[in-house]
Parts: C-alpha cells; sequence; structure tokens
C-alpha cells in the first residue's frame, strides 16, 4: 500500500482527498496546505491529518499528490523528488517548459515516478477506443466551458486546450511541422478563446477550438481516418464509431454506398462506455505504477510535450497578433 500525501486542498484538492480515500492501494497519510484557515476546515471536514509544513508531510509519506496552484508545481515538485518521493503533479506539469525538463530528469535520475494529471486519458469514453488502431488523418476538437474566474490566472491554451493537446499527441507518433494560432482576450489578461491547427510531419492535420467564454459547456473530439470517422464526447461519457467496409458480413450494418469502385457498406457502432470515476482512476495508476514498478500512463515526459506545445502555440498566437 503506497502511503499518500496531497498538497493543496482547495477545490480540486479536496477532490482528490475524497478519490484517494477510494482506492485500496492507497493509505491516505494527510495533506498540506499553506493556508492555515483552509487546513483547518478540510482536516474537520474529512477527518484527515493536516501537516503544518511540506518537509513533516514528506517524512511520512511514500508520494505526493500536488494540486496546488500551477506556479508551485516545480518547487513542490522538485522538494518532493530530492526527498526521494514518487510524484503525482495536476496538469500542467508546471510553469515553464525548462521547469518541466528539469522536473523529468529529475525524476529519472533518482528513478522515481512522475505522473502528469491529464484526466481525460481516464475518460471512459476515450478508454473506449484503447483496443482501435486509430491512425488519424485529421482531428478536430471542441473545448468549450463557461466562465470560471478560478483557472484565468493562466491562458485557455493552459486552462483547457493543454487537454487535448496530450491526447492528440497520444495518438499521432509523428513530429510536428507547422503550428498556426490565433487567441483573443476578453476578460483576462491572456488568450479566453482560442484556435490552434497543428500540421504533423505524417500529413495529420489537428484542429482545436477552447473557449472559457461560452455559454454552454462541450468537450468533443472528432477523430477522422482513411475508413472510419469516431466521435468522442468527454463529457457526456460517450463514442461513436462509423465504419467503410467492403463486406457488410459481419458488420451492423447502417447504410449501403454506390461508389465507382463498387458498393461499400456503412456501420455504426457504440462502444460499451464503463462507469468509473477518471480522477480515482488516474491515482489508482499512480499507485499501481509505483508498486508494480511500471511506467506511468500520463509521464513526466507526457506532461513536458503537451507543455511545450502549449508554449509554442501561445508564441504563435502573439506572431499572428504581431503581424
Amino acid at each position: 500500500m503506497i502511503k499518500l500525501g496531497i498538497v493543496g486542498a482547495g477545490h480540486l484538492g479536496k477532490i482528490h482527498v475524497k478519490c484517494a480515500r477510494q482506492v485500496d492501494e492507497i493509505e491516505l497519510i494527510g495533506f498540506f496546505d499553506s493556508d492555515p484557515e483552509q487546513a483547518k476546515n478540510v482536516s474537520q471536514e474529512f477527518d484527515l491529518k493536516s501537516f503544518e509544513t511540506l518537509e513533516e508531510l514528506l517524512k511520512e509519506v511514500d508520494a505526493v499528490d500536488i494540486v496546488t496552484p500551477t506556479l508551485l508545481h516545480y518547487e513542490i515538485a522538485k522538494q518532493a523528488l530530492q526527498s526521494g518521493k514518487h510524484v503525482f503533479v495536476e496538469k500542467p506539469i508546471t510553469h515553464t517548459v525548462e521547469e518541466a525538463k528539469k522536473l523529468v530528469e529529475l525524476a529519472d535520475a533518482n528513478r522515481l515516478k512522475l505522473q502528469v494529471g491529464h484526466v481525460e486519458r481516464f475518460n471512459p469514453a476515450y478508454l473506449s477506443l484503447k483496443e482501435i488502431d486509430l491512425n488519424p488523418k485529421f482531428i478536430e476538437s471542441h473545448r468549450l466551458a463557461i466562465f470560471n474566474p478560478r483557472g484565468t490566472d493562466v491562458s485557455v491554451i493552459l486552462d483547457l486546450m493543454i487537454h487535448d493537446l496530450d491526447i492528440i499527441l497520444s495518438m499521432v507518433d509523428a513530429p510536428i511541422k507547422n503550428i498556426h494560432a490565433s487567441g483573443v482576450a476578453v476578460v483576462s489578461d491572456t488568450p479566453d478563446i482560442s484556435n490552434a491547427r497543428i500540421e504533423f510531419e505524417n500529413g495529420c492535420v489537428a484542429n482545436l477550438t477552447a473557449s472559457r467564454m461560452s455559454m454552454k459547456q462541450m468537450r468533443k473530439m472528432r477523430i477522422f481516418r482513411k475508413d472510419a470517422y469516431i466521435s468522442v464526447d468527454f463529457l457526456d461519457k460517450e463514442t461513436q464509431i462509423i465504419q467503410m467496409h467492403d463486406d457488410p458480413k459481419g458488420h451492423n450494418i447502417a447504410l449501403e454506398l454506390d461508389t465507382p469502385v463498387g458498393p461499400k457498406y456503412v456501420s455504426m457502432s457504440m462502444p460499451e462506455i464503463s462507469e468509473i470515476n477518471a480522477i480515482r482512476e488516474e491515482l489508482f495508476s499512480f499507485a499501481n505504477s509505483i508498486e508494480k514498478d511500471l511506467p506511468t500512463v500520463v509521464s513526466g515526459e507526457d506532461g513536458y510535450r503537451a507543455l511545450k506545445l502549449a508554449h509554442d502555440i501561445i508564441d504563435a498566437i502573439s506572431e499572428y497578433q504581431l503581424s
């Protein structure tokens, strides 16, 4: 059983407390929050030990779960890794790309696990595609949210779009060729709505839109490959696969098409979606990787790559606005 401590007991931190207690492989030792009043309230609410300092918490645990504002991620994770503790850190991994690279190197040098909280990797709608060879040629994603002041300390690219950047990088095994992006700051000092077009060396193109100024919530991704269209709804947790076949046998055919090369058959299917809690699932995977010495599902390197791409998009927006 992994002795875990949580750092940061705000809105998301409290969710992590609840989820960690649902993982059999985790013994939740306590938490540290730099706000004494917040720490007192959370300790009473969850009947959980509050440590007065990070150093005291690190002495009692095998691993930490960092759920603080992004600006604090690097120093906390660095201290934990230097103390020989495994680290789970919420996305984005750090504030800067340089910090992310240093954490990855530090974790590797100390042979410690470093997992990043890109929770959509554990969304049951996305997990339903686990056995499917996606091989995408075109990807389109829309991640829209109703305005919430919490989170506006970073741009919408780092707040929302980064989820889809991580998913896309996990699907497309090719270097990035070109990035085109634009964004508008509406109520904050950084873009609140943004669009990015990413072109990969293998010909795949991804078009992403992220907004925190929407009247409704949406978290959808559409994946197109040569013979199929796959729709993933991360919000409603639904997946639909529309696929073209030369032979109708063995498929749930919904439509027959006459084409210049002969008849084609279109099947429609909706994979069964498991009812799982994505945060609980990622914390379980983290503990499991420590106990069995397995690679983390979302590695520090994955977090670094997503963050670097996010910053490349931010830079592309700046160049676009200056042109």
